[in-house]
């Protein structure tokens, strides 16, 4: 009778060391949310840096439509300079 009250003890001991306590799951949803944090200020960087290359491009294309829409320089030869 002791052996078996004994093992249903153990048995009874091991189940409850092997459940998280509320501490460790406490910790692992902090660390759950700032790991989403992260990913959403990472998300928002690169949103943001899209959006900084994309002005960029914008405003090189117009500078070189603008340039485009210049008159041509034209080269005086250099024999005429010297008169």
């Amino acid at each position: 009778m002791k052996k078996v009250l004994f093992l249903a003890l153990a048995a009874a001991s091991f189940s409850f060391t092997a459940c998280e306590s509320k501490k460790e799951e406490a910790t692992e949803k902090a660390a759950e949310n700032v790991e989403a944090t992260g990913e959403m200020k990472a998300d928002a960087m690169e949103e943001k840096a899209d959006s900084v290359r994309n002005s960029a491009d914008a405003k090189a294309d117009k500078m070189e439509e603008s340039a485009d829409k210049m008159a041509p320089a034209t080269e005086a030869p250099a024999a005429d300079a010297k008169k």
